[in-house]
């Protein structure tokens, strides 16, 4: 479970630079890493003598750990006061209001029905454990203050925090844990139903202990439990559970919403009786005691919002607005600050996306050579300034990328079953993607591609390239959201039409695009994967088999591949780093063997603009800069 699950709601609309909305997804995929936490003066009167009692019994119970790892130990000890990079002396107060493309008609963001509003899983919902942002995979203590997990994981006992309340002030309790599970295995999200489906066993030990036993081979699964949000048994009706709804929800977490006109804007208040505020993973964090969000029908209509100081925050992937859009008075005079972040996570996989279910992209032939025609010289220096790098590798940026790295003996290992899955030059390190000169109509690249045609059965006839045998022509309709993304597949588009390949582009709006993503309803989309250090059970939501015939997964390339199920097998088996990062790369040459997109590019850094009366700590964490770490300065 890691960026993917996705930002507010993880959505494919490419590279940032072409689809802005992915500038606030990758926000939202931050934050949502970043799990709510803490607890209140309320959790006093619930008593220090109901802490101390729980303590004892962390006493009593042989391995119990404030923390777990995916691999090897977490990096904050017991009883640790706060992360790193947080600033435990952040001034409380304020508001801050940060823009959304598109529009919202839901508040319940756990079910595939709907649009769901951005923020309800980062302010209102908590989990069990909470994400540590310097590690590549590590969980503390939320509402589950302790766990107790075996070396080979086929159980977990969550511990809950006595302490911890709903926002309506009732305990959370093993009842609700237990609840939620079902709920979400029965009526939740597709990733939902797939990994809490491999739960053999849910028990309640007492009122607040819970354990789970789980199927064997799945190492990330104590994980992905903790990471399960809590909702209240006494506040939800099961029947109702998987429709649309803008009833305000009763959480656990640090915000209650406050106001909201669907499709505009909502607002979250700051709980003053929050039950963990106080906790070590929350020093520091939730600084502001409003967070609005506000909906806007395009990227140019929120930037302009942006400079105007009605948005505070703009996360920038745009090199062509970074390098020429700010010169404004506010930027000028200061009022607007830029600044630049480092991020030690892999660039994840950002492309056009072949849906293969489609028989005009059922050959790889043809996918081939719509790779080899893509022309990123061209569109880099034209379009970017040059400012991206071109994505070789679906964990471009890290060392789980496979790109130019032969296959060592373990991957080798995996890899023998499915020899015919692997193309040799990828195999052994020397496999890029196709170059140009940069000119739009590179010949060799053209000649290449015309060659990948005819041996699929493809011949001009006048200037339309045809099928041999059915006589239908190479067609296809690439759906985007954006003028953006109409910007950087025009090109593309062009140069196709230099080969007879009569490609079209259809723009929808946020809503349309959504609900046709959810179904595979399109021939080519511009998606974005993004990945982490510990790439997991996501992975099973993006490319596993069975995920290619279901209705909202992130399988929008239709892969149904028995190597890459297996490779994801063997990664989430895998018990120490070595064998994780080879069953890693692994996946990555049996996807990248496969041709199911066109990478495109990403950003070397984190560019953010931001009005003046932000601050935000010293350090960066990992992950990046985190919008939940920041804090509106005194006047």
């Amino acid at each position: 479970m890691k960026l993917s699950a996705v930002h507010w709601r993880q959505r494919s609309t490419g590279p940032a630079p072409a689809a802005p909305r992915l500038a606030f997804v990758a926000l939202a995929a931050v934050i949502w890493l970043a799990v709510l936490l803490a607890w209140s003066p309320e959790a006093l009167s619930t008593s220090s003598g109901a802490a101390s009692a729980q303590q004892m019994q962390a006493a009593e119970h042989a391995g119990a750990r404030h923390a777990i790892a995916m691999h090897g130990e977490p990096a904050e000890p017991e009883g640790f006061a706060h992360f790193s990079y947080a600033n435990p002396n952040a001034p409380k107060g304020g508001r801050i209001t940060i823009g959304m493309p598109g529009s919202f008609d839901s508040l319940n963001p756990l079910i595939v029905k709907g649009n769901a509003v951005a923020g309800m899983r980062e302010y209102v919902y908590e989990t069990l454990l909470a994400r540590g942002l310097d590690e590549p995979f590590s969980l503390y203590g939320l509402i589950a203050q302790f766990v107790e997990m075996p070396d080979d994981r086929s159980e977990i006992i969550f511990n809950i925090d006595a302490r911890a309340r709903f926002s309506d002030g009732k305990p959370i309790t093993a009842d609700d844990v237990l609840f939620s599970w079902e709920l979400l295995k029965d009526k939740g999200r597709p990733n939902h139903r797939s990994y809490y489906a491999k739960v053999k066993q849910a028990e309640k030990l007492n009122e607040h202990r819970v354990r789970f036993v789980l199927e064997g081979g799945d190492r990330e699964m104590p994980l992905i439990l903790g990471l399960m949000p809590v909702l209240p048994k006494h506040a939800i009706d099961p029947e109702t559970f998987d429709q649309t709804t803008l009833a305000a929800p009763i959480g656990s977490g640090p915000y209650r919403v406050s106001q909201t006109e669907p499709g505009r804007f909502i607002v979250y208040k700051r709980n003053p009786d929050y039950w963990g505020r106080d906790l070590p993973v929350n020093a520091g964090r939730f600084n502001f005691d409003e967070v609005r969000f506000e909906y806007y029908r395009d990227s140019i209509a929120m930037f302009e919002a942006f400079k105007s100081g009605s948005i505070d925050f703009w996360n920038e992937e745009d090199p062509a607005r970074w390098a020429s859009g700010y010169d404004v008075p506010a930027v000028r005079d200061g009022r607007i600050t830029r600044a630049e972040f480092d991020i030690g996570l892999p660039a994840g996989m950002t492309s056009l996306a072949f849906n293969t279910r489609r028989g005009v992209f059922a050959d790889p032939r043809v996918r081939r050579a719509l790779i080899t025609l893509f022309d990123f010289e061209w569109v880099n220096r034209n379009l970017y300034h040059s400012l991206y790098k071109r994505t070789e590798s679906y964990f471009d940026r890290s060392v789980l990328s496979s790109h130019a790295r032969p296959a060592d003996g373990r991957e080798k290992d995996l890899l023998v079953p499915f020899r015919d899955k692997v193309r040799p030059e990828i195999m052994d390190g020397t496999f890029s993607f196709p170059t140009s000169d940069g000119s739009g109509q590179d010949r060799v690249n053209l000649r290449t591609a015309f060659e990948l045609l005819k041996s699929a059965g493809y011949v001009l006839d006048g200037r339309a390239l045809i099928n041999a045998k059915t006589r239908q022509p190479l067609t296809f309709e690439i759906l985007a959201t954006s003028v953006a993304q109409e910007r950087l597949v025009a090109g593309f588009v062009g140069t196709l039409s230099r080969l007879g390949i009569a490609a079209r582009i259809r723009v929808v709006d946020s809503a349309q695009y959504q609900q046709r993503l959810n179904v595979y309803d399109f021939d080519m989309i511009q998606a974005n994967w993004p990945s982490s250090l510990s790439p997991g059970n996501e992975q099973v939501f993006r490319w596993n088999s069975r995920m290619a015939s279901q209705d909202g997964t992130y399988n929008w390339a239709g892969v149904s591949n028995p190597a890459a199920d297996a490779m994801i097998e063997a990664m989430l088996a895998a018990r120490d780093k070595e064998s994780f990062v080879s069953a890693t790369r692994a996946l990555d040459r049996v996807l990248l063997s496969g041709d199911y997109v066109i990478p495109l590019f990403y950003l070397p850094r984190q560019w953010v603009a931001y009005w003046s009366g932000l601050a935000y700590p010293e350090r960066t964490p990992l992950f990046g800069y985190n919008i939940d770490l920041w804090w509106r300065k005194s006047e």
